[in-house]
C-alpha cells in the first residue's frame, strides 16, 4: 500500500506525515530519531499494513520545514511530547499504539509516562526508558564512553560546521552500511534544518534522567551492537514499567534497526499490538 504525504497543522506548526493503511485500521504513529527522518520507517511500514495497521510517521518538530522555531528553549522534550499530542488529535484518534526509534523512543517513553490515556501499548527502539539511560550514563563506565558524542552535538555552531564539512562525512559516518544516509544528508544540509535538529540535544535537561515509570503495555527492543546504547541501561529499562513488559534483544545489530532488521521489528510492533 502506497504511503500518503500530507500536511498536520498542530498549533503555528505545520508537520509533514507520511500515513499508510486503511482508515479503519489499527493507529500506530511511528517516531524517526537523530539524524533521520520518517523515512527510516519505509521498509518497516508495509510489514505494518499487511498485518492491518494504519502508520502515521510525522517528520517532527525541527524536521519538517513548517515546523522548524528558532532557539533551542523551543526544542524541550515537552513541546516535542506535546506536537505528537496534536498530531493524535488532529487525527481524531482516542488513542494510539506508540512506537519509537532513538530521539523517538525518549519522547515515545515521555508522551506514555504522561499521557497514558493515548498510548495503548509502547514498543520502544534502542533508547531504554529515560531514567534507565540517565542512570547508565551516571553509574556505568561503558555508558559514559558512549555517550561522549553527545558533548560535542551540544555545542552550537561547532557541530554544525564539524558534521556538515568534507562533504558531511562525519555525520555520514553515524550511519551503517544498510542506512540510506544520502537523502538524510541532504535533508539536513537545508539551511537551519541540522542547528533544529541538534536543538534536541541542546534543550536536553536533567530531568530527562527523572521520568516516571511508565504503566502501558511495552515492548523494549536492542541491538547488541549499538554503539550509543550500552546493555547497562537496555537491562536496566524493565525496572521502569509496571505494566506487561518484554525486554527483546537483537543480535548482529547496530543502532539503526528500523532499517537493518525491519522483519523482525516489525513482527514485535505486531506483537505488542496485538497483545492489547
Amino acid at each position: 500500500m502506497t504511503p500518503t504525504a500530507m500536511k498536520v497543522t498542530v498549533g503555528d506548526l505545520e508537520f509533514d506525515v507520511s500515513t499508510a493503511g486503511r482508515e479503519d485500521d489499527i493507529p500506530v504513529v511511528l517516531l524517526h530519531g537523530f539524524p533521520q527522518t520518517s523515512g527510516c520507517w519505509d521498509a518497516v511500514v508495509p510489514l505494518l499494513t499487511a498485518g492491518g495497521i494504519r502508520t502515521i510517521a510525522p517528520d517532527q518538530r525541527g524536521y519538517s520545514p513548517g515546523a522548524r522555531p528558532l532557539g533551542v528553549e523551543a526544542y524541550a522534550s515537552e513541546k516535542l511530547a506535546g506536537d505528537v499530542v496534536g498530531i493524535v488529535e488532529e487525527f481524531g484518534f482516542e488513542s494510539v499504539h506508540l512506537v519509537g526509534h532513538d530521539w523517538g523512543a525518549a519522547i515515545a517513553w515521555q508522551l506514555a509516562a504522561e499521557h497514558p490515556d493515548i498510548v495503548r501499548s509502547l514498543t520502544a527502539v534502542s533508547v531504554p526508558h529515560t531514567a534507565a539511560f540517565g542512570w547508565a550514563v551516571r553509574f556505568d563506565a561503558d555508558q559514559q564512553e558512549r555517550s561522549t558524542y553527545m558533548k560535542l552535538l551540544r555545542e552550537e555552531g561547532k557541530a554544525e560546521a564539524v558534521l556538515l564539512e568534507d562533504g558531511a562525512r562525519r555525520l555520514r559516518a553515524m550511519f551503517s552500511d544498510r542506512s540510506p544516509d544520502d537523502r538524510y544528508i541532504e535533508h539536513l544540509s537545508r539551511p537551519g534544518a541540522l542547528t533544529a535538529a541538534l536543538n534536541w540535544y541542546r534543550a536536553m535537561t536533567n530531568a530527562f534522567g527523572r521520568l516516571p515509570s511508565v504503566e502501558v503495555p511495552t515492548t523494549f527492543v536492542w541491538s547488541n551492537e549499538d554503539a550509543a546504547i550500552g546493555r547497562a541501561g537496555a537491562e536496566r529499562c524493565g525496572d521502569f514499567v509496571d505494566a506487561d513488559y518484554s525486554f527483546v534483544e537483537l543480535d548482529g545489530i547496530s543502532h539503526w534497526v528500523p532499517e537493518e532488521a525491519p522483519e523482525r521489528l516489525a513482527a514485535e510492533i505486531l506483537a505488542r499490538v496485538r497483545s492489547v
